[in-house]
């Protein structure tokens, strides 16, 4: 069996990680040792080591000098806070991209669509997830803003592993495609309003569907 390449393999340990944290299998507060998230992967300790590193990033993991790395206490208002505000970034580039995207960009993000279209009917959640990011992406360029790209960016990494594990649930995968249809459309007809009301919509639906499958992220915690 072929070796995965370094990189690939931290990717997929931060991606193992950071759901097992949103699913509640690691509660906040506990301790990240390496050694024992290497077995648990069965991974060497170098790949969890740099997700440790990523996942700091994101604000679900938490390091501590001489203390180590823990599962952040991040809280369901929290969490609220920042779906509402990448929910206003990706609709606002939205709207500039119902305007602004040229015609090779348009038929890239019909073509992304219509491969997510396929990605369903197959039920294969790895080809969604992936098509997903790409057509959002696809958006968030379209938008020709660069200090808004990149800041929408930023936010998306934080929320990207609540995001990712919605599509557990098969039938949210049809909720989503249903919610992109509009969202596309409204783009292709360069109608700005829809396009930033679909897609604000679109984010406030992923909040929701990411709590439904993870209900630690849902209620308020005890101080």
């Amino acid at each position: 069996m072929p070796l995965r390449p370094r990189g690939r393999l931290t990717d997929e340990v931060g991606e193992r990680l950071a759901e097992d944290i949103v699913l509640g299998r690691l509660e906040p507060g506990s301790r990240l040792d390496e050694a024992m998230l290497a077995t648990r992967y069965g991974v060497s300790r170098t790949p969890v080591r740099e997700a440790l590193k990523q996942l700091v990033t994101t604000g679900l993991v938490v390091y501590r000098p001489n203390r180590g790395a823990s599962v952040a206490a991040m809280t369901p208002e929290q969490l609220d806070a920042m779906f509402e505000t990448i929910g206003e970034l990706e609709a606002a580039c939205a709207r500039h991209a119902a305007v602004r995207m040229d015609e090779a960009e348009r038929r890239e993000l019909a073509r992304l669509h219509a491969e997510t279209r396929q990605a369903l009917q197959s039920s294969d959640v790895d080809a969604y997830d992936r098509l997903n990011q790409e057509l959002h992406l696809c958006l968030l360029h379209g938008s020709h803003n660069p200090v808004l790209v990149d800041t929408a960016k930023s936010l998306r990494a934080r929320v990207a592993p609540f995001r990712r594990t919605q599509f557990r649930n098969v039938e949210r995968m049809a909720e989503s495609f249903a919610e992109h249809v509009a969202i596309v459309e409204a783009v292709l007809a360069r109608d700005a309003v829809g396009a930033y009301r679909e897609m604000r919509n679109h984010l406030f639906s992923a909040r929701g569907a990411a709590g439904r499958l993870a209900p630690a992220w849902t209620a308020p915690r005890d101080a």
